[in-house]
């Protein structure tokens, strides 16, 4: 059973996260340049000069959010930004997508075309003060996250309708060659954003699909939830106890009314606590 967890009508919602401090979800409206919340009940925004997609927590009061230029430090309480790095700002091309804080404090970003030009986009890691490119030739990063024991990591691009993993070492950095770790070419879904839960299971968004489908950690699909909008695009847990699961929507080229909004679904399943950026 799914129920709305706020009804605004978001172009491109992405990048859910629950910060574990504040117990409070952010999301984003790429599109709209706008970093989404709710605080005691009602609906909260931030506006930006440019496009938003992604956040790790840094403390209660800081995250930091990629944008189309730049890393940046965003302070909750005065609303300031303070730059931490470039991010592709000389590809006018180029946009932030989907990114998640690793269990060793780093920060996974990737990078898209805005109009999803083919291998425009880039997959990040911010570790430690600096910026390194892990992966390139990808279409539309997406499904970046990570096991609980910190050693695996899971992308996809959504292009090529297959997620993949590889292995990390010690410090959270890629090592060997990626793998395919669940294939849904057969099934025609989109990847999009996805999160594992305290078991290793992975949880994926499945653009045009209208559900969060649960993979067990060999790639075997396990179940779904269904969702009333059909672009549903980035899955976190949250709650007190974890075991909710929301999800960001995308109204973009869709008229209907269940289209765009944020979603959350109880579920019998222990999430992970979002990993805190070190800076």
């Amino acid at each position: 059973m799914s129920n709305v967890f706020d009804d605004r009508q978001c172009t491109l919602g992405e990048g859910p996260m629950w910060h574990p401090e504040r117990q409070q979800l952010f999301w984003f409206d790429i599109l709209n340049k706008q970093l989404m919340t709710r605080e005691n009940g009602t609906p909260k925004f931030w506006q930006f000069d440019e496009c938003v997609s992604a956040a790790g927590w840094v403390n209660r009061n800081e995250l930091m959010i990629a944008s189309a230029s730049k890393l940046f430090l965003f302070d909750l309480t005065n609303n300031t930004s303070t730059k931490l790095c470039d991010f592709e700002a000389d590809n006018n091309v180029t946009r932030s997508n989907d990114g998640r804080a690793d269990p060793k404090g780093g920060f996974w970003i990737g990078t898209m075309g805005y109009n999803a030009e083919p291998g425009a986009g880039s997959i990040y890691r911010f570790h430690k003060g600096e910026l390194h490119r892990l992966f390139g030739d990808i279409t539309i990063s997406n499904a970046i996250c990570f096991a609980p024991d910190g050693r695996t990591a899971y992308f996809a691009d959504t292009a090529t309708q297959k997620i993949q993993k590889i292995a990390l070492d010690d410090d959270g950095w890629p090592v060997g060659t990626p793998e395919v770790f669940a294939d849904l070419t057969q099934d025609d879904h989109n990847p999009d954003g996805a999160v594992v839960d305290s078991e290793g299971y992975l949880w994926n968004a499945q653009w045009g699909a209208n559900r969060v489908a649960r993979y067990a950690p060999d790639g075997s699909f396990v179940e779904e939830i269904s969702l009333p909008a059909s672009q549903i695009s980035c899955p976190a847990f949250g709650g007190a106890d974890l075991r909710t699961l929301f999800a960001t929507s995308a109204a973009e080229g869709l008229n209907g009314e269940d289209e765009g909004k944020t979603y959350f679904a109880q579920t019998n399943v222990l999430g992970q606590a979002e990993h805190r950026v070190i800076l």
